[in-house]
């Protein structure tokens, strides 16, 4: 695990909304709540105006998997 995440850590980040958050469907969160809920977590350390669509859905899909493969 990285010591810091950046919105760029899809795959991390995926995995620690899926330990955070075992009973949300990823693909039902409006992009505003997951950009709230990855700001929030503890080791998210990037400027939080850098996301944008692309890495919100990037990091919505690596969560979405991570939740099957606990499935």
């Amino acid at each position: 695990m990285p010591a810091e995440l950046h919105w760029d850590d899809a795959e991390e980040i995926g995995y620690q909304l899926a330990e955070s958050f075992p009973n949300l469907n990823p693909l039902e969160v409006r992009f505003t709540d997951l950009h709230k809920m990855i700001i929030e977590l503890p080791t998210f350390a990037d400027d939080p105006s850098k996301s944008s669509e692309g890495k919100l859905e990037a990091i919505q899909m690596a969560w979405n998997e991570e939740r099957e493969d606990r499935q």
